[in-house]
């Protein structure tokens, strides 16, 4: 009996998660049960482990991801089938589980864009915190091409990253960038040879990972607020977390090897 391969890979490296697309045969495509349920229970497992404080997040094969199943769409099977208002329901049943777990994830999280990025694929990008593009990724906001729009919430991930009007641009033409365009706009923060890819990601993780877990837990939750807050609201929410901050071990030991001119080492409690 043959078992499909898991749909995304976790593998622990110190404390840094590096999570695998594992779809080549599809291009890394997001559909299907299996997938949706592999980043919930994914990202559950990241939340519940303080030895892991941070993840990169890259595609098996050629793909970082194409996005949607276009030959479901086009046999309106799966999340395309039934009426409007049961489509409706399969997308909230669905791909929208996607960003509702990146929107519970705790950990930072870095895309490594190791190919083309399109539609889903790019909101997908989209959903981490940090982008890092390979010299062979392309990105599209490119649902209006295929005649929908983008259901898995690009509309308000694109704009908080590249502002209103390239991100309306970007949606309204469906137009194709490669890395160094993407660089410029900030769509992402590096471009590099794809050789160098994995290898630059988990340097940037690492380099996040040798901070407290839970100083950088909450650092992501209020730049995640931020986005709908008020200020009075951040800057409550900033000082709720500070108060805790300020009580943790890490805390401590952060002030006494920074006075004893010594590396930190940092429990997560």
């Amino acid at each position: 009996m043959n078992h499909s391969p898991q749909p995304l890979l976790y593998e622990k490296r110190g404390a840094v998660a590096l999570l695998t697309l594992n779809r080549p045969d599809t291009r890394n495509a997001l559909d299907g049960e299996e997938l949706f349920a592999a980043f919930e229970s994914t990202f559950r497992q990241l939340n519940d482990d303080l030895h892991i404080r941070a993840a990169v997040l890259t595609g098996a094969g050629t793909a970082f991801c194409s996005g949607g199943n276009i030959a479901e769409m086009r046999d309106r099977r799966g999340m395309f089938g039934g009426s409007p208002s049961q489509i409706a329901a399969n997308y909230r049943a669905g791909i929208q589980r996607i960003p509702r777990a990146f929107q519970a994830l705790h950990v930072p999280i870095i895309a490594a864009v190791n190919g083309p990025a399109m539609g889903a694929g790019n909101d997908l990008a989209c959903m981490c915190d940090i982008r890092i593009a390979s010299t062979q990724a392309r990105f599209a906001e490119s649902f209006v091409k295929v005649g929908i729009v983008p259901g898995d919430g690009g509309c308000w991930f694109l704009p908080r990253i590249v502002g209103i009007g390239k991100a309306a641009e970007l949606a309204f033409t469906g137009d194709t960038l490669d890395a160094d365009e993407a660089l410029r706009i900030g769509l992402v923060t590096q471009v590099v040879p794809p050789e160098a890819l994995l290898a630059q990601a988990l340097a940037l993780a690492d380099r996040i990972a040798a901070n407290p877990p839970q100083a950088l837990r909450w650092t992501k939750q209020l730049l995640q607020h931020a986005g709908s807050a008020s200020l009075d609201q951040a800057l409550d929410q900033a000082g709720i977390y500070q108060g805790q901050a300020h009580h943790t071990d890490d805390h401590a030991e952060a002030v006494a090897s920074f006075f004893e001119k010594r590396p930190p080492i940092y429990a997560g409690r």
